[in-house]
Order: C-alpha cells, then structure tokens, then sequence
C-alpha cells in the first residue's frame, strides 16, 4: 500500500540563524521549511527534508565522512538555461553539511572545495577524499576540514563525452577496489601508490552493491542492470568479451508516476499513456541495493532506482537464484515514492551510517542535457517555468515506522577491536567502512582476530570482509585461505576466498591447490564450481595438469554459458592446448576458436583499449553547431538581428534534410525568405564543402543535433546521402533562395 506523507515539513521549527564562515565570510543559514504534502510513500515508511538550499545548490552525490557527517557533490554548472550556456564555469563545489544540535535536521555547511569544473562524484577514501573535477579524479587528504596535499589519480577520468555519459559514481566494493558507473577503469591505493585497472563498463549514472559484492547500475532506459558474478572475474582472458555474466537486464522498465509528465520525445507514441502519464523509465539513474540493516527484513537487500523524469523513486524485490539475479517491481502498479512536484529530480541514493536511506534530489526543472533535449520538452519546460526552477537542491531521508535507526558511531574514535566487532553488523555501510579504516590503521595485532572471523558464516559477509582486511593489511596466507576454502560451509565465502588464492600460485602450493580443486568438485555446489572456473588463470601458467579441473568442470556443466565463459577466462594463452588436449563441448570449442581468432587478429576486448569515453554523435554535433553555426544564428537557434535568420520554425530545418545537408555543404545567400518573413542579409552563409577538417559524418552529427533540437518532427540523414551531395554543386559559388526552390534534392 502506498499512503501520503503524514505531516509537512513544519515539523522543522526555524531556529535561531546558524552562524559560519567559509573562507573569510560570515554566512547565515536557517533549517529548511518545506511541505512534503504532495509526496506519498509506501505504508510503514516515513519521508523527511534534512538538507536544502541555501547550504547547497545541484547536488548530485554524497558521502558520510568517519564522523557520520554528509559531504555533498554541487555540480551547479549543470544546464544552467535551457540552451545549456555557461555549464563550463569554475562554479562547483565539495560541501560538509553538519547537524550541530543533533535534532536530525542540518543547520551548518561550510565549503571544503570550489572553483569545480562540472564535478561529478565523491568517495571518502583512504582518509582523504577522491573526487572529480572537469576531466580529472583528484585525492587530496583532508586536515581540519580544509584540503591539504593533492595528488592526481587520474587525469583523463571524465575526459570526452557528453556530461551525462562521463565517468561517476567512486564506489570502493568489498574487494578494496573503486568502481565506476560509464567508466571502464577501478582504482585503488595500495602500498602508497595508486593503481589503475580496467574492469567492465557499467552503466550510465551512479553504481551499487550487493552484500557478496555484485556490483548494479542501469541506463536512461533500462531501469536495472548488473552482473551475476563478481567483478573482473569474467575478463580474464583480454581476447574474449563474455556475454552471459555480466550487463543482464534484471527487470522490466515500467513505471506508475501519478501525475502527467514531462518528457523528451512524449510525443512519440507509446511514450505516454492516454491520461499523458510515462509508461517506461526514460531517465533512470542512481540505483541502490538497500544494505542498512534498518528495514523490515522483507527489504533487505532491494533495490530501490531513482526515476527523475517523473519525480519517482521505484522499489524492486531481489531474488539470486541458479546464479543469477533476477529483480520484480515491488508493489504491482505503485511506487515506493512518488510525487506531483515537477522539481523532484532524484539523481542518487545511498545507504547511511544509521541505516536509513539517503535521496539526493537535485531539485531543478531542467535534467536533460541540451545535447539530448528535444525542442518538445523544450517547449513544455519553458510553458511551466521549469526552466527557472534553478539553484536549489535536497537531501531527503526514508526511514522505518517500525524499526529504529541505528545510533551513527564516530569511527574517528573508533578503537581497532571496535572496528573489527563491527564487521560483524547488520548495516553494511559500517561493515564498509569498518573494512577500510582497519586496512588504513594497519594494525596488525588484530590479525588473528581477523583470521577467527574468516571462520564466520553469515548474510552479512563478515569472513568476506575479514578476508578483505586480511588482504589490505599484506597478513593474508594461502594456509589461511586453504582453510576457509576446506572448511566454510558458505559458498559465497568460498568464491572470494578463490580468487584471492590466485595471488599465491606458486609451484609449492600447486598440490595443495588441486587438493582443495578436487574438494570443491565433489561439494556438487553451482556456486563454487563457477569461481573455481574463474579462478585457475594464474594457476595454469605454472601448472597444465589444472586443465584437467577446468575439463571436469565443464563435463559437468556442458550446456550452461556462464561456465563455458569462466574457463575461456582462465584459459588465456592455453585454449590451443586445451581444443587439442581435453576434447571440448561444441559451446566450448566455438568459443575458444572466437579467443584463438581475436588473438592471432590481435582484437582485444574493448575495455583493454579504450582509455577515455567517446563522445557521441549528438553530444560532438552539439558542439559542432555551437562553434560553426551558432555565431549567426545563435546559441538558441532564434537567429541574430542582421546577421542570420532562425532557424527555430524554418522551412528549411523542418523541410528536407537533403536541402539542409547542401546548403551546409556549399553555403548560401540572401535575400531569404524564412517563415513568411525575407531576410535582406548582406552577408553569405560559407559553405563547409571544401573544410578538410569536417568530415561527412559531421554534417550528419549537425543536422540531427538540429532535429533533435530545434525541429518540429525530427529526420534523419545518412552518410551516404551526404556524400552524394558534396557533388550536387550550385550554379554559382553559392546557393540561392531560388535554386533551393527549383532544385530537387531528393533525386
């Protein structure tokens, strides 16, 4: 069932003004006052603003420093008018937002970083902080809440690509590495230095986890995507692309907003219903797998997505069965939330220190890029004065009725005993975190402590992360992992603790190893025979008699995809020996012969290549028209007094895009006639036929940046039709308003 909200944000009564100083200035700030009136949320559960403007604008991520205090990403430059002009200003910010008087409610923000360049993501890390600004991934230690030594991790982290579809999300996973959403790199610091490792590409906007460390992410129409299997596991073998285990679509992408929507393309049928309400996601993002421990059992563990489009936040049950994950709308035709206030823009969630869930709400009209933004939505966007709502943003908050939250620790002052009891708790945020500050302390006097904990089996991964622990703090032995894998009656366990053994494949544990291989075989279990197939790579380059075990497993699971990748990820270098040795499944050999070929062609999977994201066609034809068209006619398109006519409602933009394609190609020259209206222009349009820098697949990226953007009913043009026209040349140097009437373009 799904009720309103209670009470309106008048619970919050204005306190006395919050004094602070950023810099050298002295700020006041009052506790929000707002009504959630027109928000419902499922029974059982309650919605609160903790945070809102004027301590932050356009927030976009976040994370709880060791003290339980919120750090908030404010990319302010994002489409700051609906042409999208000025969004490369210095104008982002990294905020501490604080509850000085402990009422739930924040009252205090000061500016830890500024001058940002569109940054996009965060992560309390290594006791300092990783964060995005322009292109770059920057750490920089942290001292007294003021930014000391910087260090660039990466230079090229959110380089190329349109601002949508550049790197994000910063999320350290149970394996001490951080991952990215639209990114095919992790990282991670280990031993001093920074280490950068290419992993899958996921996703589009913000990542999540499970418990056993899956990791999720989606796209803007396709509500929930993830993989099977852990990460990295899949692509050992850099001349295969697995197509079973990772990137699954885990759900269907319909959506119950309760009001009639907004949207890019609603005009196009099937978008919207007949009452105008969206039927499919269009802009989903910011996923979350609920792990706070401070739920009715029933949601652990589910995944809940942000659906900004139409002020909505979707809940999905999770269930892992036969190795695979499979999500189901929770409650069938409703939403977990839901609202009819245009301006809640949900853009990222997040699991607290006390359990509840955090919603960054961005809180503006404007969410679509102007890369992407049809003048449709354009249109409908300036009728309501959305394209105003500007400069604001929320942190909301979702807690139980019925379960308290959990008391938020200072880990600051956390003892080393304190943090090991901790990875035992039903909040996975602070097992997290827990994991990391042990490895950052580098005590070693809890290294048996850690070693009795690997011995744990329970739903909340505790021996997983002692392993971890273990791991980071360089005490992990393959005696100790022997004994996990012998002895825990917890698959899961087993699969981490199998890939962390490939780091000890050594010639003196090659027996020991094919011991614990046979054990694994006759335990029958799906689970374990999976990672035991992922994780004899580094086993068989000291030890052939391994491909014996790989044979066995694949004997025993001869018609099941997922398996016959995992040995093609270990067998890099060794499928040829193993076609001639082993006597391989059809499934098997075809795809060992795929790795074979790629190699010899020296085809790499693509994530071993690409270093920085592509931009794409709408985005580079976005740009194009601003550098080469935009000076006439305009930023907006609306044309400049003397200079150029519109091209918004002209004939020639919502006419023929082969007429279109040849005046770009060869120029123009006036008078002209546009809309009714003649332009007496003293100037002439060059043409672009003979610029060696413009390639045909730029005039094909301008003309549907025009379609999409300033078009009635958008068209399309193809490669070839431009290359036809380059030799469909005027009578003169230019074309004119009367050769364009008489000449057909479209023979």
């Amino acid at each position: 069932m799904i009720t309103k909200v209670p009470f309106k944000i008048a619970f919050f009564s204005i306190l006395t003004l919050t004094v602070f100083i950023v810099g050298f200035k002295i700020i006041d700030f009052k506790e929000p006052k707002i009504s959630l009136e027109n928000y419902k949320i499922e029974d059982g559960f309650e919605l609160s603003v903790i945070a809102s403007e004027s301590f932050f604008k356009a927030p976009v991520s976040m994370d709880f420093d060791n003290k339980g205090r919120m750090w908030v990403v404010e990319m302010i430059g994002y489409m700051p008018n609906l042409e999208g002009i000025g969004e490369d200003e210095p104008n982002g910010r990294i905020s501490i937002l604080e509850d000085l008087d402990k009422d739930g409610v924040i009252d205090h923000s000061k500016t830890f970083l500024d001058k940002l360049i569109l940054p996009r993501a965060l992560a309390q890390v290594y006791g300092g902080l990783l964060y995005s600004d322009g292109p770059k991934l920057w750490f920089v230690e942290i001292k007294n809440d003021k930014p000391g030594k910087k260090t660039l991790v990466d230079p090229i982290y959110a380089e190329g690509g349109n601002v949508e579809h550049t790197s994000n999300g910063l999320m350290m996973n149970i394996d001490n590495w951080i991952y990215n959403a639209n990114y095919n790199f992790r990282y991670q610091l280990k031993n001093g230095k920074w280490l950068k490792e290419a992993t899958t590409n996921r996703g589009q906007w913000g990542i999540t986890k499970d418990n056993f460390g899956r990791l999720y992410y989606n796209n803007n129409s396709t509500q929930l995507q993830g993989d099977y299997v852990l990460p990295n596991k899949a692509i050992r073998n850099k001349y295969f692309k697995p197509t079973a285990a990772e990137g699954q679509k885990l759900t269907n992408d319909k959506v119950f907003p309760i009001h009639q929507t907004s949207v890019n393309r609603g005009y196009q049928k099937g978008v919207l219903d007949e009452r105008g309400y969206l039927t499919e996601v269009t802009a989903s993002c910011g996923p979350l797998i609920y792990r706070g421990g401070a739920f009715p059992d029933a949601y652990n563990q589910n995944a809940f997505v942000c659906v900004p489009e139409a002020n909505l936040i979707k809940r999905n049950i999770m269930s892992f069965k036969n190795l695979q994950t499979v999500a189901n709308q929770a409650v069938e035709g409703k939403e977990f939330i839901a609202s009819t206030d245009e301006g809640f823009r949900p853009v990222n969630l997040f699991n607290g220190p006390d359990g509840a869930i955090y919603i960054v709400d961005m809180h503006r009209g404007i969410i679509q890029h102007k890369a992407y933004i049809s003048q449709y939505l354009s249109e409908q966007l300036g009728n309501k004065k959305l394209d105003t709502l500007q400069n604001a943003g929320r942190i909301l908050k979702v807690i139980s009725k019925t379960n308290k939250l959990n008391p938020i620790p200072d880990l600051s002052k956390a003892s080393s005993k304190d943090l090991v009891a901790l990875l035992s708790h039903p909040n996975g945020w602070l097992r997290d975190r827990s994991q990391q500050l042990l490895i950052q302390k580098n005590d070693k006097t809890i290294v048996k402590d850690l070693i009795t904990l690997t011995k744990v089996n329970n739903e909340y991964s505790t021996a997983i992360h002692a392993l971890y622990v273990l791991d980071g703090l360089n005490a992990l032995t393959f005696g100790t992992l022997s004994e996990v894998i012998s002895q825990s009656k917890q698959p899961e366990i087993i699969a981490h603790a199998l890939g962390l053994s490939e780091r000890f494949a050594f010639m003196q544990n090659s027996a020991k190893m094919k011991v614990l291989s046979t054990q694994i075989l006759l335990k029958n279990n799906d689970l374990t025979d999976l990672y035991l197939a992922y994780s004899l790579n580094n086993w068989l380059k000291i030890d052939n008699s391994f491909l014996s075990i790989l044979s066995q497993i694949e004997k025993k699971h001869a018609d099941k995809r997922m398996y016959q990748e995992a040995i093609v990820s270990s067998l890099e270098g060794k499928e040829e020996q193993y076609l001639t040795t082993q006597n391989p499944s059809d499934l098997l050999k075809s795809n060992l012969k795929v790795a074979i070929s790629n190699h010899q062609k020296k085809e790499l999977n693509s994530i071993f290549v690409k270093e920085k994201n592509v931009v794409d066609n709408r985005t580079k034809g976005l740009q194009l028209f601003r550098s080469i068209c935009a000076t006439c006619h305009g930023a907006d398109g609306k044309g400049i007094q003397d200079l150029a006519p519109p091209l918004k409602g002209s004939e020639y933009i919502d006419g023929s895009m082969k007429r279109l394609a040849a005046i770009i190609l060869h120029g123009l020259s006036g008078p002209l006639t546009v809309n009714g209206k003649l332009y007496q222009l003293n100037n002439e349009m060059p043409g672009l036929v003979n610029n060696k820098d413009i390639s045909d697949q730029d005039i094909v990226d301008i003309i549907r940046y025009t379609q999409n953007a300033l078009a009635k009913e958008g068209k399309n043009i193809s490669l070839s039709d431009v290359k036809i026209l380059r030799d469909k040349k005027p009578v003169g140097v230019l074309f004119n308003e009367k050769q364009l009437l008489e000449t057909d373009f479209e023979k």
